[in-house]
């Protein structure tokens, strides 16, 4: 049976706290692990997670500040440590080339896994798989910083009332969804599109258009809230969101269920940031993420 889901490692931004490791993300998807943003401690919260090397087959990296990738070291030589079988793609501004080398190969440490670098220079598809392509998007931060977004490929549905109608039925359905045609009988007779599930991560940004094509018609978004809404200039002079902003980038582009992470060491109560976000107008599924949650990534309507 495949696992979509997302293993939540750390939450913190800048300053981790007794609560909040830096960030991290672990997103499971039918037998695949992607990682998101390592900072530091984040092979700590992997086993602290049950998250082992050999899950991870993709690294994806927004940017170069420290609470996002300063774990990469140790995770890299991890995955080396453990002889991970399986080849691993990382992927990162092509700006900061020189900050990946620099963890890639920051102590000494014997090379067994092939890791396969596709940095990002542009908007664009980074990687097509058969369950799903992987885009990237720019967004706006005082450092070169990307988003991320998986999308899965359409199928089909298929409608038992019409097959009935038709009289399709037994093996004549399995060659109906192969060939696309049995007798006079199409698929598209018989069946409808089925949507592919969307998933996307963006982390520091200020509002742009890379955020709202990210966040456009996903079952799971995962978005930086670091500020509350009382402090929006402060959002803005550094580079990032609030939670009525992220908030409302989920409610106009309909996402189904918002993750809102990454906050400032400055807020004691989480539950603000849920307060903020409903009176933002989002309606959907609402998550203040917390180290070591695991949020499923919504089942199909």
């Amino acid at each position: 049976m495949s696992v979509r889901e997302l293993v939540v490692l750390g939450t913190a931004s800048q300053v981790p706290t007794r609560h909040r490791n830096h960030n991290g993300y672990l997103l499971r998807w039918d037998g695949e692990g992607i990682l998101f943003d390592p900072g530091e401690g984040t092979q700590r919260q992997m086993l602290r997670a049950g998250v082992a090397a050999h899950d991870l087959n993709r690294i994806c990296v927004t940017h170069f500040h420290g609470d996002h990738s300063l774990g990469l070291a140790g995770v890299i030589q991890r995955i080396n440590l453990d002889r991970v079988p399986h080849e691993i793609t990382a992927h990162y501004p092509r700006s900061g080339q020189v900050f990946f080398d620099r963890l890639r190969h920051a102590t000494a440490y014997r090379e067994t896994v092939a890791l396969t670098e596709v940095p990002v220079a542009a908007d664009g598809v980074l990687a097509v798989t058969p369950s799903y392509t992987v885009e990237a998007r720019r967004l706006s931060h005082p450092v070169e910083s990307y988003g991320y977004r998986l999308v899965e490929p359409d199928g089909r549905r298929m409608l038992p009332d019409r097959l009935a109608a038709l009289g399709v039925a037994g093996p004549d359905v399995g060659v109906l969804q192969r060939a696309g045609r049995v007798g006079d009988v199409s698929l598209e007779d018989v069946s409808e599109v089925r949507r592919g599930q969307r998933f996307a991560f963006v982390m520091d940004t200020r509002l742009c258009d890379g955020v709202h094509a990210l966040a456009e018609g996903c079952d799971l978004l995962v978005i930086e809230s670091t500020f509350l809404d009382e402090d929006e200039p402060l959002a803005v002079e550094h580079g990032h969101l609030t939670a009525g902003q992220a908030a409302r980038v989920a409610r106009d582009a309909g996402v189904r269920h918002l993750v809102l992470t990454h906050f400032s060491q400055r807020y004691t109560d989480p539950e603000e940031f849920e307060r903020q976000a409903r009176a933002a107008g989002f309606e959907g599924e609402l998550t203040v993420a917390h180290d070591l949650l695991r949020v499923p990534v919504p089942k199909r309507r």
